[in-house]
């Protein structure tokens, strides 16, 4: 873990230098600062010389290319939070904790040059005048005065009034070069549309966005940080187009290469409207350094969401009436999921697979622990000729019908539980480590409260309806109707601790059960001794 959790990066050289010295900057910057690491871009400024006030480097493409190879450098180091300040004069929003420069940019003695580090950020950003300054040394491949076909000194256009939106989920630095774009060009307010509601209904893994609260702090601290001088109009976005074709203020869109149509297609409404265009200013899509087989070749949140599969989304129960050991995880999920696979995965890594579905066949058979309670509640009309209860019968008796299926539920389910604490002692027994309790109903029973970690397996409706559709011989109408029924993949979503989806190639489904019993086995490995 690096020893500082925020930071202060330094940059003064020319803009067309940094694009080949970027990885290294970050790199070495990354090993030293958890996030957020701050970027202060002035360049030509001497560190160890007379103290200088800020110098915001020239709004141009020299600047736009300088912050896209800085923002992917960044994205090579997973979770690192990079934020290239575009605008001084605000207290920064998680004060750095350490001050850094390039040792390359600063040569003679470091003494001089840490001073000066210490002075510019105590004057543009209010950090304490002792933070400790650290000169980094870094790989600077390549020609160090860059392109010189670059023109550093075209500039770029200027808006009063500039609008922008997305997902902005997990923010990342494709996010972070169109925002950062978008500050560049606006001279005084940013309107920040960010989709919710239906508009993320066709997402990739919906039910892993965070929350709109949370997307719109995040994206409000990151504005606010890179140019604290701009008003940020902030708005939940329910359909496409927002307040950009009824703004009458606004005169430019800032859009990606995927976007662009969006842009279009904002103008012809605005222009129905009786309102002017606006310009569409295009930013380049950004290439994902770390991008797997399954995943989109750009930065994308969906692979940022992807990437969260089979981790650890939020700590296991501690719950001291549980054993430590077995340690029982609740596998669910609905109908369709690939639950079932996935717990033939695990039982092949090693879990003792418990299947409450078997056990709720075994409960209702003559002479099981819900036979004579069930056909009491239901009467003998339930029964087939050999004294075996008609599941049918009894569901249609119960479909449909909350009071009934309650008292069904009151009866079968603790039963089950039961058996099911049985099935583990037995694991314990045979000296099994984990317990995988595969029941489609956890949840809905309560059985979260028997094990350590609730791991659900979900999937979009509509492949869910294909393969019901393809596996029970049900109309699509059935199919829906069936998964209706049931929890939702964002309420089994809220109450899990590990997250998979079976939506992709088998082998990609294997790989996220692989990685979550690697993970598992991790939480389980005793702590090492000091």
């Amino acid at each position: 873990m690096p020893p500082f959790a925020s930071g202060l990066l330094v940059l003064t050289a020319p803009l067309p230098a940094l694009p080949r010295r970027a990885a290294g900057l970050v790199a070495a910057a990354a090993g030293l600062v958890a996030g957020p690491l701050y970027v202060h871009l002035q360049p030509g400024l001497r560190l160890g010389g007379p103290a200088a006030g800020p110098a915001a480097p020239p709004a141009g493409p020299a600047l736009l290319r300088a912050l896209a190879a800085l923002y992917t450098a960044a994205a090579a180091r997973r979770g690192l939070d990079l934020r290239v300040l575009l605008g001084p004069g605000r207290r920064l929003a998680r004060q750095p904790r350490v001050l850094l420069a390039a040792a390359a940019e600063a040569p003679g003695p470091p003494e001089p040059v840490q001073l000066g580090l210490q002075r510019l950020a105590a004057a543009v950003y209010g950090c304490p005048p002792s933070l400790p300054a650290v000169l980094l040394g870094e790989d600077t491949a390549g020609d160090p005065d860059g392109d010189p076909e670059q023109d550093p000194e075209a500039a770029l256009p200027e808006f009063l009034d500039v609008a922008v939106g997305g997902t902005f989920d997990r923010l990342h630095g494709a996010h972070r070069l169109l925002l950062s774009a978008c500050c560049l060009l606006a001279r005084r307010r940013l309107l920040a549309g960010v989709a919710d509601g239906e508009l993320l209904r066709h997402k990739v893994l919906p039910e892993l966005i965070e929350p709109y609260e949370l997307r719109a702090a995040k994206l409000r601290e990151f504005l606010e940080d890179v140019k604290p001088s701009l008003c940020y109009d902030i708005v939940p976005l329910a359909d496409p187009f927002g307040p950009s074709v009824t703004d009458p203020d606004l005169q430019c869109l800032v859009v990606s290469e995927e976007t662009h149509r969006g842009g279009v297609a904002v103008n012809k409404k605005r222009l129905e409207n009786g309102l002017p265009e606006l310009a569409l200013y295009e930013i380049q899509l950004m290439k994902d350094p770390e991008h797997n087989q399954n995943e989109e070749e750009k930065i994308s949140s969906s692979s940022l969401r992807q990437r969260l599969l089979g981790t650890l989304l939020q700590p296991p129960r501690r719950d001291p009436a549980l054993p430590l050991r077995p340690y029982v995880i609740g596998l669910t999920g609905g109908t369709g999921s690939g639950k079932t696979s996935m717990a033939k995965l695990l039982g092949q890594l090693g879990a003792f697979v418990i299947d409450a579905d078997q056990l709720g066949h075994a409960v209702y058979a003559p002479g099981g622990p819900a036979h004579e309670a069930v056909v009491a509640a239901f009467g003998a009309e339930i029964l087939n000729k050999d004294g075996t209860i008609n599941r049918k019968v009894l569901g249609a008796k119960v479909f449909g019908n909350q009071e009934q299926l309650k008292r069904l539920t009151d009866i079968v389910w603790p039963r089950i539980a039961q058996m099911v604490k049985e099935k583990v002692r037995e694991a314990d027994a045979q000296g099994k480590a984990v317990c995988v309790l595969d029941a489609a109903v956890l949840l809905e029973a309560g059985w979260q409260d028997m094990v350590h970690e609730v791991w659900t397996a979900i999937i979009p409706e509509e492949e869910a309806v294909r393969r019901i559709v393809a596996r029970d011989g049900l109309t699509e109408e059935a199919a829906r109707r069936r998964l209706q029924s049931q929890m939702s993949n964002r309420q089994r979503v809220e109450q899990s601790q590990v997250v998979l989806c079976s939506l992709w190639e088998p082998e990609i489904t294997r790989q996220q059960v692989h990685k979550a019993w690697d993970l598992l086995q991790q939480r389980l490995s005793p702590e090492p001794g000091p």
